[in-house]
């Protein structure tokens, strides 16, 4: 039986670390129109809180690169060895 996208997304696992590798500009986020981040990110790390400023969460990020194409306003790196996703194939 294969599985869909999600069931496989489900099996990985996501190992944080206390030093981010995305980093937002809360200020240039804030005069930011199109807020492409809410809508690329495929894991859906990016809201916008109830003053209307975007947050991120990285707890799920995939670490694609996504939001670092759309947006150039964003500090981004890959996590540090042994940090982020781990793919589970299978």
């Amino acid at each position: 039986m294969e599985l869909n996208i999600k069931a496989k997304l489900a099996k990985d696992t996501i190992k944080a670390d206390s030093e981010k590798h995305i980093k937002v500009n809360p200020e240039k986020c804030k005069v930011c129109k199109e807020r492409v981040c809410l809508y690329v990110c495929p894991a859906h790390v990016y809201t916008l809180n109830k003053e209307g400023n975007v947050e991120l969460e990285l707890d799920g990020c995939l670490e694609c690169g996504t939001c670092r194409i759309a947006c150039v306003e964003l500090e981004w790196h890959y996590p540090r060895g042994g940090y982020g996703v781990q793919y589970k194939c299978g």
